[in-house]
Parts: C-alpha cells; structure tokens; sequence
C-alpha cells in the first residue's frame, strides 16, 4: 500500500475524530434517513458541535481554521461508510467558499458562524429544469424594481433543498450579456415568494433531500447581492474546479470502500466448494480494481495538495472527476457482480453504493463537460 503523504499527524487525530462520529451519529440512522428522504436537522447541530462542519473557513467566521484537508477528511469519512447523506460537503465545501470569496464582510459575520455551528442548512441552486450543465442558458431572472431585486424562477436538483435555510441562486440581471449578465444572489427560505417543491425521488442517494425550488416575485435588497452584479459566472468558473475535487475525492474514498466489502464478502461466501475469491476470475477482477483505485488515489491526492497551496486549475479539476467518476461506476458494477444476487438486495452496502455513484458522472459537470474542457487544452 503506497502511504498517504498529503496528511499530517493532525490531519490523523481529526480523522479519528471524524470516523467516530460517522460511526455514533451517522451509520447507526442511515437507513431510517433513506426512507424518510431526508437527515433531520439534529445531526447537523451535532456536527456542527464536533466541528465537522466549514472545518477550514477562518476563525474569524466561526471556522477551525484549518486547511482544505480536513475538509477532504469529512468527505473521505462520510464515504466510508456509504451515506449518501447528510448534504455536508455542499455546505461546508461549495456554499461556504462562495461566501467566504465573493461575500461582503457583513455577508461572511453574518452567515459562516451559522453554518459552522449547523444552526442553519444551506444549498446552492445553479440547475434550471431546462439548463441542466449550460450555466448560461439560465432563465431564472433578477431586475432592479426601485430600491431591491425581483427574483423570479425555477430551479431543481437542489442538494439540501428541503432543510436549507439559505440558498445562493444563480440569476440574469441582464440576459443580453450572457455570461457577463449572470449574478449570484442570497435567498433566505423565509422570503415571501419562495417555496420548496416536492422531495425529489432519486434513483440513489437517498438519505440526501433534493429539492425544486420555485421563486415568485421575491424581494431581495441589494445587500443580498453575492459578489458583484455581473459577476456571478466569473464565481461559478473560479469555484467549480473545488466542486469537481470535492467530487473525485467522494469517487475514490467510496470505491476503496466497495473494494473492501467485496473482498470480505468474496472471502465468506462460497460456491462450488470453495470461497468465491479462490477464483483466478475473482482474484483478477479485485487485482485490477486495487491497482486502477490506488494509482486514482496517488493522484486524487496530489489534487488535494494543489487545493490546499491555491494551485489546482480547471483541466486537472476536470480530469481528477472525470477519470475518479467513470472508475468508480466501473467498480461499482464490478464489485456488485461479485456479490452476485445478493449485491441487488438494499440490505447490502453495495447496492446502495452501485445506485449513488451513477449520479457522480453527471453533477458538477458531466463527464462530457469535463471532456469539453480538457479537449480545449490540447
């Protein structure tokens, strides 16, 4: 096994820290949230308290502090276990950065303490039911009306939808400037005019509430402003390849986990007279999916690196989720084949983890997308 060097022996004890309460807090209640569709705002405020929650945004803002890494272990440990949800990363690891980047100071006092503690949920709505991976073909509109915005639209696939108290929504304020006419704005669910739609059904992640959201007319002051006017596609490119890291870290961290399931399993489960992994087929397909998972965690790894030193740019983004995403679906498949009828049945971890990790090839951009933009450094 190729050691781990990206960590430090504090990044250790944080990830004993972190394993623990996924076991106590998390693991124990998994199944109960996936039939309910949704994690109950208890679990956020005691992660919030063991300090799983906007782990690196300053101190200054309620955080820790402390660097990219222990975000990426809160990650690494969730997907160890298999919960699909409760929605974390998207609130420590996508809308915190927004704020803490592109916020005014007000905006970073008022909100980062908030959602460090988990007193408040958080989402981001970015995807229009028509727009899916084209961010400037949004139609969601905000127009100065006298002293505030109106907000009118619609947005789905909303991660947090059904808990979150805040929601950074990606708008036209000037649809003849394309991407330059594209805005950010904070919406409080307790705006008149905003309303959740129904919990969406999804093929998997299942514990994690995604939601539509539908705004009617709704009044937002200037101050609910996210960066500058025109400015919210420049945020978008600057944030997404954190996104797209966030995203190949969850690919590797949960396929070493399905590797390791099937290798138990193949070692109790027998056929013919002996355990299924005695099988040269078996132990084949196990060798290739340790040799392609480790050489995708060696360089997953110096992803995090270049996250943590400000360097990791939007090809290798694209790279790291393409080639972690299309590898964890692979060994998905792989891994419940060998679990054989049983890998169908719920009940098993695997099944679970072959259903959420379809997803993984399609938000954040989709595979094609990321294609797109490695073709364009050529």
């Amino acid at each position: 096994m190729i050691p781990r060097t990206v960590f430090g022996s504090d990044h250790e004890i944080f990830r004993q820290s972190v394993a623990k309460f996924m076991d106590q807090e998390i693991a124990p209640h998994h199944g109960q949230w996936e039939k309910d569709g949704v994690v109950p705002r208890e679990a956020w405020t005691k992660a919030g308290e063991a300090g799983l929650l906007c782990a690196d945004m300053p101190e200054e803002y309620g955080g820790a502090g402390a660097d990219f890494l222990m975000s990426a272990i809160v990650i690494e440990e969730q997907a160890r276990i298999g919960a699909s949800g409760p929605g974390f990363s998207l609130h420590s690891d996508i809308v915190a950065p927004y704020i803490l980047n592109h916020g005014s100071e007000e905006q970073k006092k008022t909100w980062l303490p908030k959602m460090a503690r988990g007193e408040i949920v958080t989402a981001i709505a970015m995807t229009e039911p028509g727009t899916g991976s084209d961010l400037q073909g949004v139609k969601t509109r905000a127009v100065m009306d006298g002293n505030h915005y109106l907000l009118n639209g619609q947005k789905t696939f909303v991660t947090n939808g059904q808990n979150a108290d805040l929601v950074i929504v990606v708008a036209k304020t000037d649809p003849d400037k394309g991407a330059k006419g594209t805005s950010l704005f904070l919406v409080e669910a307790s705006a008149e005019g905003y309303s959740r739609g129904r919990n969406l059904e999804k093929i998997g992640l299942k514990a994690q509430d995604t939601s539509e959201l539908f705004f009617e007319d709704v009044h937002l002051p200037p101050e609910n402003l996210l960066g500058e006017e025109g400015g919210g596609f420049f945020a978008l490119m600057q944030e997404l390849p954190r996104e797209r890291l966030l995203i190949a870290i969850t690919a590797v961290a949960a396929s070493e986990a399905a590797l390791q399931w099937t290798i138990r399993y193949t070692k109790e489960r027998k056929a013919f007279g002996r355990e299924i992994a005695q099988f040269q087929n078996t132990r084949f397909k196990l060798a290739e999916m340790k040799a392609e998972i480790t050489s995708a965690r060696v360089f997953v790894d110096r992803c995090m690196a270049l996250q943590n030193e400000g360097a990791l740019d939007v090809e290798t983004a694209a790279i790291a989720k393409l080639t972690t995403t299309e590898l964890q679906c692979r060994v998905m498949d792989e891994c419940l084949q060998l679990h054989g009828g049983y890998g169908y049945m719920w009940e098993y971890p695997i099944a679970r983890a072959w259903a959420d990790a379809r997803v993984q090839r399609i938000y954040g951009g989709t595979s094609e997308i990321m294609k797109e933009l490695i073709a364009r450094t050529l």
